[in-house]
């Protein structure tokens, strides 16, 4: 299952991981400097916030394409309960 995102959608899930990625930049620095863990659990949480966010944009996009693309059929119900399964997988990861 490829994943063929368009400008608008790649933007704002790439927005989203850039913003974890300074979020986890900054609890690095934060523990360097000895912070206050609440301060340091509280930007953990945002970040993590941040990539399942992302991950959730990057399922549902792929869901949206998957089922755009799927036979009729029985073979198509087939190929529907196989995808189902491997989406429910992925969404599960993330919980």
């Amino acid at each position: 299952m490829e994943l063929d995102m368009a400008g608008q959608e790649l933007r704002a899930v790439l927005n989203r991981l850039r913003r974890a990625q300074g979020q986890i930049s900054g609890v690095i620095r934060m523990i360097e400097e000895g912070r206050d863990c609440e301060e340091v659990v509280t930007q953990l949480a945002a970040a993590s916030r941040a990539l399942d966010r992302a991950g959730f944009a990057i399922i549902a996009t792929g869901l949206q394409q998957c089922l755009a693309e799927l036979p009729e059929g029985e073979s198509g119900q087939e190929d529907r309960e196989q995808m189902k399964a491997r989406l429910e997988k992925l969404f599960l990861s993330l919980a």
